[in-house]
């Protein structure tokens, strides 16, 4: 224990997006299904299974992986890609806004030249309705 009465495991207290993130970096590099313990393997066992499996569990409800049973445990593997991961988080944060036009112009106007160019290519590309 510290001085502050916290068990002292080396690292300091990561947050919990830097853990997610690590946990799916593993995964997406993987060809298959990972179990907790391949993950931390994966990761060079710097967490404790524990951690791993707890993280994989919120990834699991928060829809971001899927699982299937592997032994008494499960193996997990990663809903999308990272760029989907990425637009799935923007369509959240988009959704919680009322003023969904103003969110998307602010969006747009701090975009360097060469993203907004991107965004016009990809919106006339689709025909314009961004999909």
């Amino acid at each position: 224990m510290t001085a502050t009465g916290d068990v002292g495991h080396g690292d300091a207290r990561r947050p919990a997006g830097e853990l997610e993130a690590g946990v799916l970096a593993a995964l997406w590099a993987a060809e298959a299904p990972l179990t907790p313990g391949e993950v931390q393997a994966a990761l060079g066992g710097r967490l404790a299974r524990t951690t791993v499996t707890t993280i994989l569990t919120r990834l699991h409800d928060k829809g971001t992986v899927t699982r299937q049973r592997a032994g008494r445990g499960y193996a997990y593997t990663p809903t999308e890609d990272a760029p989907g991961l990425t637009a799935r988080r923007m369509h959240t944060e988009l959704a919680k806004e009322e003023d969904r036009s103003t969110v998307l112009a602010r969006f747009v106007s701090q975009l360097s030249d060469e993203d907004e160019q991107l965004l016009r290519s990809l919106l006339e590309d689709s025909g314009g309705d961004g999909r």
